[in-house]
């Protein structure tokens, strides 16, 4: 079992996040996520639904987080943050604006993951 006491290990019940996985018990998304850069250029951000996320087996919410963290690592100099909350099955990404961005990476994750679902996006003028 693992040491609860390792800031890299997320403890859900019995179960266990990949050791990259950090936790962080923080403010509502919308009062820490950062809207501009220091230039004062907004952001662009998404959210994808996961229907049922926190309820999947182990192996199934491992395979999945496995998938989604590929994508989002593939595209890691453009992302500003990332959050998956599994108390309300949601993965949030704020990034650097740039054109069709935003849904290049979640169409990604949902080829990947079909259950995750865009379900709002906010594009910023480039």
């Amino acid at each position: 079992m693992p040491d609860q006491q390792d800031e890299n290990i997320m403890v859900l019940g019995t179960r266990y996040l990949p050791r990259n996985a950090r936790i962080q018990y923080s403010e509502p998304l919308w009062k820490r996520v950062p809207t501009r850069d220091l230039k004062g250029k907004p952001y662009t951000d998404f959210m994808m639904l996961i229907p049922g996320l926190r309820n999947f087996e182990l192996s199934r919410l491992q395979e999945i987080i496995d998938k989604i963290e590929r994508v989002l690592k593939h595209y890691e100099k453009d992302i500003i943050l990332a959050d998956l909350n599994l108390k309300i099955n949601v993965l949030w990404v704020t990034l650097q604006p740039r054109v069709g961005l935003s849904s290049e990476i979640a169409a990604l994750i949902h080829h990947l993951v079909p259950e995750a679902k865009l379900v709002s996006q906010h594009t910023a003028q480039v």
